[in-house]
């Protein structure tokens, strides 16, 4: 993703997906709404929620700036928008399905039933799960060769990465149509080998986090305290380098192998020691409170638009030393 090209040229649709259909207007829907409204792609988005019209030009107003940032045409967004409650219909003339729905196996195997039946037989159909595996949302389908994880890292329209994951039964066709599509947007996916539970991005995150839970609940570190460690260092380094890349730096001339023979073992008896905290009432509380106390009364918009503009400064950043980044 190049955040670096002018705003006002306008982008044309990643050919031959010109029309997409998003089932599920929430946050993940709503970005990628955006994403591709962004990229010149007609649009039309099912939910049969109340006031999701509104919602979603609420959401793409709020996400417009962060749009114009990466040099996306941000301007008029809804302009190739409509809406359509039935999912049917929605799908009737798409080349590319998004769906968002609720991280429930049933209903998502409902709503696929339903698009595998009225979508277009040329149609991409991608679901942006953050954990249910293609497989089993494909158990109900006629055709389960055609579906796809395209799941986003939240969220959609900023985060370059998108794990794509078959399923038992997804087509090599399927998994190529689907790299090409997200790489069009500008995006940076990754096809996983294997279907596994939370996929990749998700378990990284899961299992730092249940660390950093427990150091603040251990009373190490409070939560701001916590958030600016990770930032100045860990979060500095993996941005560029990533874990494995910033260790085999960091094992000299003899690479990562040098690395672990020196101090893998010591890093590896340190494993049994992390912490395995619980969502406990204690915990809880302890959390909102810190929380309460770090992030004040600031809206949560406001908070998430002040993590774009930063996120996006790396982000220019790494890519002006691109070429450094492979060769290191």
């Amino acid at each position: 993703m190049n955040a670096q090209t002018t705003a006002t040229s306008a982008v044309d649709a990643p050919a031959p997906y010109r029309r997409a259909a998003v089932i599920g207007a929430g946050v993940i829907g709503i970005s990628w709404a955006g994403l591709f409204l962004a990229h010149g792609m007609d649009v039309v988005v099912s939910d049969p929620r109340p006031g999701v019209q509104e919602q979603v030009l609420a959401g793409l107003d709020e996400i417009a700036p962060a749009l114009a940032e990466l040099g996306l045409p941000a301007e008029n967004l809804s302009a190739r928008l409509r809406f359509e409650a039935d999912p049917a219909t929605a799908v009737a003339d798409a080349d590319v399905v998004q769906e968002n729905g609720p991280e429930r196996l049933p209903v998502k195997q409902q709503i696929w039933q339903v698009v595998e039946q009225a979508a277009p037989a040329h149609a991409l159909l991608a679901t942006s799960t953050s954990g249910i595996p293609a497989t089993a949302i494909a158990e109900a389908m006629r055709q389960p060769e055609r579906l796809v994880v395209g799941h986003p890292f939240n969220p959609p329209h900023l985060v370059p990465l998108v794990e794509i994951v078959p399923g038992e039964r997804t087509s090599e066709q399927t998994l190529r149509r689907a790299h090409a599509f997200y790489t069009a947007l500008g995006k940076k996916p990754q096809i996983l080998r294997k279907e596994v539970p939370g996929f990749v991005a998700n378990r990284l995150q899961s299992a730092l986090f249940r660390e950093c839970v427990h150091l603040v609940a251990e009373g190490v570190v409070t939560e701001a305290e916590l958030d600016e460690i990770v930032t100045d260092s860990i979060g500095l380094r993996w941005a560029a380098a990533g874990p494995f890349r910033t260790f085999h730096l960091g094992g000299g001339p003899g690479g990562l192998p040098h690395f672990i023979q020196h101090l893998g073992r010591a890093m590896e008896a340190s494993w049994p020691g992390l912490g395995a905290p619980s969502f406990d009432e204690p915990t809880v509380a302890l959390l909102t409170e810190q929380a309460e106390q770090a992030f004040g009364d600031a809206p949560v918009h406001e908070l998430a638009a002040r993590r774009d503009r930063a996120q996006i400064a790396l982000m220019r950043a790494l890519d002006k030393t691109s070429g450094a980044r492979a060769r290191a």
